[in-house]
């Protein structure tokens, strides 16, 4: 019964939310555009679905994916774990939380693989580029900067250091990248930085990060937990611009070659 009212609560919410969208493209579609809208049943039945599939997402996370991300935060950063798995161990360093930066890595990747927005525009970015642009090489490419950016977040929790240094350098790379980065990848990569931080994503991620920083000696919830959705968005640029600067640079090798050959 518990779980009932706590998915009606949800549902309810959910309603709310959404209700100001569906106004506003009610009123702009009728008012000044002036148009009908085309198969009506259709469109009430598909919002609907959105409605129901976001309140049980919402509730989902709730029940399961954020007591989780705590849950292995926690018992990661134990100092009981950390000494049972390392022997003489005096006094806890950044050394020790080897097993946190590996689940922060994995956890990173794995879910930038899932992510439905991700996918989206890797199967959008491989249509219009005919087939250049790989969809699974996009994927992967961003979720390896993903990965790197967490795991490097985390190493950011357990050491205190601040915030905005590691954004700060994050995005000089950015910039220098920016200029010599092939023109056609550039507005991809910043896009594939955004989608990165959605619906899969970011509820582990922000749970890794408080659980984290409510666990390690010293470190303030509000003050070292948040920050890891920074990282998440900002390494898979550098790794998407990078992997196109590296092709770039590959295929002007060869071409050299080719020709040498060809006399």
């Amino acid at each position: 019964m518990e779980f009932i009212y706590d998915l009606s609560m949800t549902l309810l919410s959910t309603c709310r939310d959404v209700l100001p969208i569906v106004v506003l493209i009610i009123v702009f579609q009728l008012l000044v555009l002036r148009k009908p809208f085309t198969h009506p049943r259709r469109l009430v039945l598909g919002g609907i679905y959105v409605v129901i599939g976001l309140a049980l997402f919402l509730a989902g996370l709730e029940k399961a994916l954020f007591p989780l991300g705590k849950i292995m935060a926690t018992q990661l950063s134990d100092p009981a774990f950390i000494h049972a798995t390392q022997k003489a161990v005096t006094q806890l360093d950044w050394k020790d939380y080897g097993w946190v930066y590996l689940f922060a890595a994995m956890i990173g990747f794995a879910t930038t693989i899932a992510e439905p927005s991700l996918i989206a525009v890797a199967y959008k970015a491989s249509m219009v580029s005919a087939g250049t642009i790989s969809q699974w090489g996009l994927r992967i490419t961003v979720a390896v900067g993903v990965s790197f950016g967490i795991s490097l977040g985390v190493f950011r929790i357990i050491t205190g250091t601040p915030l905005h240094i590691y954004i700060l350098i994050g995005y000089m790379i950015v910039t220098v990248q920016t200029i010599f980065a092939p023109k056609s990848i550039i507005a991809l990569a910043y896009d594939s930085g955004g989608v990165t931080t959605s619906t899969v994503t970011v509820p582990l991620v922000a749970t890794l990060g408080l659980g984290l920083a409510a666990t390690v000696p010293g470190r303030n919830p509000a003050l070292d937990g948040f920050g890891l959705i920074a990282f998440a968005s900002l390494f898979p640029i550098i790794t998407v611009m990078g992997y196109a600067q590296f092709m770039q640079w590959s295929t002007q090798r060869k071409k050299p070659t080719e020709k040498s050959n060809a006399l």
